[in-house]
């Protein structure tokens, strides 16, 4: 089934993005925008992210085939629940939230029934440390892993999820399967603890250097890698932390542990042994140019 029309519910800085690459892929047809900030639904459609705005996002919905709903997680669960009753069993619903169980948990019973429209979980795995469509980028995905976690095992394929699958491999994205609960763990792992490892010490250095910023720019390239995620929005995140809270504090109490490893082996043998393990988790990490 091709997809001729969509809905873009969010038009930030991955919906926007989303919208440009569908355009420099070759989409066609009609891409429509909502976004509860007018400024950022108009940028996009500055951008030719979209090419209409909408409104009123239960009206895009219905009159798209697909609708992707981008945003903060709890917004994604706010949709899911308003556009379960108004969609038909042939449109589809996808998004790119970061946290699968409770998306998931919420959609179950709601979508992929007799009578009801379809939907993929979705998780792009890219992004920026700014917000915004103004940010927006075509080749953002490029060469990026797009996870998908269909929410019941053995979920049969839909024309219109496979429709979008093929669209998402047109973005130069590697598909991966995942079962919502393994998603969620390890994203936990790969992304939202090298997110709460940069804010914790940029705001660490914030208390200590706030008073002498002139020590600052003696920060180099260490510095501004390790804090760079520093400056990714609290409104996103927050819903990431509510969401995925079990799985992020166990990620986070193992890195306090290997921590308080490290300073109490500042001066012994093991000190080497956990360089070496580092050097060597760094060597296999796709993209490194260690």
């Amino acid at each position: 089934m091709p997809i001729e029309t969509i809905a873009i519910l969010g038009t930030g800085l991955i919906g926007a993005s989303v919208g440009l690459a569908l355009r420099s892929h070759g989409f066609t047809g009609s891409i429509t925008g909502w976004d509860p900030d007018p400024q950022q639904l108009h940028t996009a459609l500055s951008l030719g992210a979209i090419t209409v705005t909408s409104d009123d996002p239960l009206t895009a919905a219905t009159e798209s085939n697909l609708i992707l709903l981008a945003g903060p997680v709890f917004t994604i669960l706010e949709n899911l629940d308003r556009l379960a009753p108004i969609l038909r069993e042939d449109q589809l619903v996808t998004d790119v939230g970061s946290v699968k169980g409770a998306i998931c948990n919420h959609a179950r019973g709601k979508y992929n029934g007799p009578g009801q429209s379809g939907f993929l979980p979705g998780h792009p795995m890219a992004g920026k440390e700014v917000s915004g469509a103004a940010n927006a980028d075509a080749a953002l995905f490029l060469g990026s892993v797009w996870l998908f976690t269909p929410c019941s095992t053995g979920e049969a394929v839909s024309p219109a999820a496979q429709a979008w699958r093929e669209w998402v491999s047109k973005f130069g994205c590697r598909i991966i399967d995942l079962s919502p609960e393994r998603h969620d763990v390890l994203c936990a792992w790969i992304s939202h603890l090298p997110q709460f490892v940069s804010t914790a010490m940029a705001a660490l250095l914030e208390e200590e250097f706030a008073a002498n910023p002139d020590l600052l720019p003696i920060g180099g390239r260490a510095l501004r890698e390790m804090t760079r995620l520093g400056a990714s929005p609290f409104s996103m995140w927050r819903d990431i932390a509510h969401t995925n809270s079990d799985a992020i504090a166990a990620a986070l109490h193992a890195l306090e542990q290997r921590l308080a490893h490290l300073r109490e082996n500042l001066k012994s043998p093991e000190l080497r042994d956990e360089f070496e393990q580092a050097n060597r988790f760094r060597h296999r990490t796709p993209g490194s140019k260690a």
